[in-house]
């Protein structure tokens, strides 16, 4: 593996912001309903407008990356919009004020994630992407797990205004290391062509990784982000502390499926063939749930916990997209990725809340949730079916 430079260990650690901001909550679930009478369906909308707003951003992000590098484009973003996004959410009074802070935080963190792969894609070989991602997505997750019961520890010593400040100030200053310890990777010469996002769309490889990619990491991302508090709630119900420890348990998978990327194509000898393991073993996971959505309590956590493990399609997917993408189209190419992939979760976020509300006023929690978790299953179902007509990774 290439070694690691300082700049994107600073990069990592905005992922790590990055991870616990889309994720956290989950966690904050029975204290915001407290306190500021925020319901399931309002945290679904604040929720998904992290995710809208972090994917609306990805193509003015690719635009920056390309011309100004990512260490300014990462630093401005996140200390900028991050950091009055975290002190929004502090000083909230009311849900709508929950929905304008996740949408800034969703446009401070967009960048994170991508100003890394930028520099890996255009200064390493390609072969290494896909492992070198993996890593990073795996130590970024680090963030689900300080989303989880760290949180509720963090919460109940501090309180949430004060932990969410807390997290502002971190945000700032992750920022400010990114701008002094980044180094942007050389200008392309004047020789390369000038890319653009319609040329990224006639490359026609990419044409069928694009719906696996948009609802993909929408059934992980989604559940752990926000459908896993109510769900051990409603159906177990599971306190603060347990629904801290599960989803913990799912951030720890989520975790081990990132660092098991490398291994795994190396074993299976394709990425494409590992890409349709992880996702069959995630659809066996969830129509498990549609058909037994009250397995008891220790399954449930189980299942929850095989549903984040499957969370690393979405690196198996970026690295098999990478392959397509010529160097002038690296920015622009991976953050369009990025956004079919986040986008997918912003929207699956947005229809579920009353796909839920709805089944949940006719049927008892256990079988309500069932319909949730049918309403991620056939959209994954499709995506995978199309991915059948993808050609296999170049330089893989």
């Amino acid at each position: 593996m290439p070694a690691i430079s300082v700049g994107i260990v600073s990069l990592v650690l905005a992922y790590v912001l990055s991870q616990f901001y889309r994720a956290f909550l989950a966690v904050l679930t029975p204290v915001l309903g407290v306190e500021l009478g925020a319901r399931p369906g309002d945290l679904a909308l604040s929720s998904g407008l992290w995710f809208a707003a972090f994917a609306l951003m990805q193509i003015p992000v690719g635009r920056m990356l390309d011309r100004i590098g990512p260490r300014l484009t990462v630093a401005l973003l996140l200390g900028g919009a991050g950091g009055a996004g975290a002190a929004a959410f502090a000083l909230a009074q009311a849900p709508w004020h929950l929905h304008l802070a996740m949408a800034l935080l969703g446009v401070g963190c967009a960048p994170a994630l991508m100003g890394s792969y930028y520099i890996i894609a255009r200064e390493y070989p390609s072969a290494a992407f896909g492992g070198m991602a993996g890593m990073i997505v795996g130590f970024g997750s680090l963030g689900n797990i300080l989303g989880a019961t760290p949180l509720v520890w963090a919460i109940e010593a501090l309180g949430w205004r004060a932990t969410m400040a807390g997290l502002g100030v971190a945000t700032v200053a992750v920022a400010v290391l990114i701008a002094g310890t980044v180094r942007d990777p050389a200008r392309l010469g004047a020789d390369q062509p000038q890319g653009s996002l319609a040329e990224v769309l006639r490359i026609r490889a990419l044409w069928f990784i694009l719906p696996l990619f948009f609802v993909n990491y929408a059934a992980s991302g989604a559940i752990r982000g926000l459908w896993a508090a109510p769900y051990l709630e409603r159906v177990f119900e599971a306190d603060a502390v347990l629904i801290g420890r599960a989803t913990l348990a799912m951030g720890l998978a989520m975790i081990a499926g990132n660092f098991l990327v490398a291994p795994a194509v190396r074993l299976v000898g394709s990425l494409r063939r590992t890409v349709l393991i992880f996702t069959g073993c995630t659809l066996a996971v969830m129509g498990f749930l549609v058909m037994n959505p009250d397995p008891g309590l220790a399954a449930a956590v189980v299942l929850l916990a095989l549903i984040g493990l499957s969370g690393a399609g979405y690196v198996l997917l970026m690295a098999h997209g990478r392959s397509f993408l010529p160097d002038h189209l690296v920015g622009r190419g991976v953050t369009f990725l990025n956004m079919i992939s986040i986008g997918g979760v912003g929207v699956m976020q947005f229809a579920s809340r009353p796909v839920f509300q709805a089944a949940a006023a006719a049927y008892a929690p256990p079988q309500a949730f069932a319909m949730l978790f049918g309403f991620f299953l056939i959209p994954l179902a499709i995506g995978f079916a199309l991915y059948f007509l993808t050609p296999e990774a170049r330089n893989a």
